[in-house]
């Protein structure tokens, strides 16, 4: 993926990672969207980023994502760039049945069928792109998952093996299919169980990982984590079940 003169679609881009990429992209020279649910949180990226484009839109809702490509499609007919970048976590206990499963969202929805629609949806325009490519953002738990939370892990699992399949189907053609693999970065996200499990350590900032996946795409990387989860992804050739053991016995 080249690093200047895109045009960049950023979901969930308002705040954490997705803020940050899109601040980042704008200096490197690229146009750049950012979609988000709340009008309040993309007025004041606006205001700190007035170069930014911004639509109000919840990814979650699958009529809202097939108006957000009819009006990406029609307003920026050169965008060359999908991050599908929007997503929840929480903290969920089968124990309890069906109590927490759709509290606050909903975790499948959002996390793994939203980016696939997208993904469905925008391919045949990418493909028409001298370059395009697709930024999908799992997580470094989509390789060896924290039981705590059970869905997420699931899901991000799941982008991952469809990113690794959409990059196959895709390689005769300009798109490219890259991962973003996060380690815990400082950010909203399922601020309520970070906040109840009173942890210390709330991960790298946005930041940090922001210039680390911008490092990978100089390196040509499909694939961009940091050397914390590379150790998780590793596990998943070796030692699995004893990292897993080990991770998740810290929790308890």
């Amino acid at each position: 993926m080249k690093m200047t003169g895109n045009t960049v679609l950023i979901t969930g881009g308002s705040a954490g990672i997705g803020l940050e990429l899109a601040k980042r992209l704008l200096e490197l020279g690229n146009e750049v969207i950012i979609c988000g649910r709340s009008e309040t949180r993309l007025a004041e990226a606006k205001k700190q980023l007035p170069a930014l484009h911004t639509k109000q839109c919840d990814v979650a809702d699958r009529t809202e994502r097939e108006a957000l490509f009819k009006w990406a499609q029609k307003e920026f007919p050169k965008l060359n760039v999908l991050v599908n970048n929007a997503g929840i976590q929480k903290e969920i206990d089968f124990k309890k049945g069906t109590e927490e499963l759709f509290v606050d969202g909903d975790e499948i929805e959002l996390n793994i069928q939203a980016p696939v629609h997208l993904s469905a949806l925008f391919a045949p325009h990418l493909m028409n792109q001298p370059e395009a490519a697709f930024v999908q953002v799992t997580s470094g738990l989509a390789f060896n998952p924290l039981a705590v939370y059970p869905v997420y892990c699931a899901t991000k699992a799941a982008l991952h093996s469809f990113s690794l399949t959409l990059r196959y189907q895709l390689r005769d053609t300009s798109v490219e299919v890259i991962e973003m693999a996060p380690p815990m970065v400082d950010t909203g996200l399922n601020q309520k169980s970070r906040d109840k499990q009173g942890l210390t350590y709330r991960g790298i900032t946005p930041e940090e990982y922001v210039q680390y996946f911008l490092d990978g795409l100089k390196e040509g990387k499909q694939e961009i984590t940091n050397e914390r989860v590379e150790g998780l992804r590793n596990a998943v050739r070796a030692d699995y079940d004893r990292v897993f053991e080990q991770m998740n016995a810290q929790e308890n």
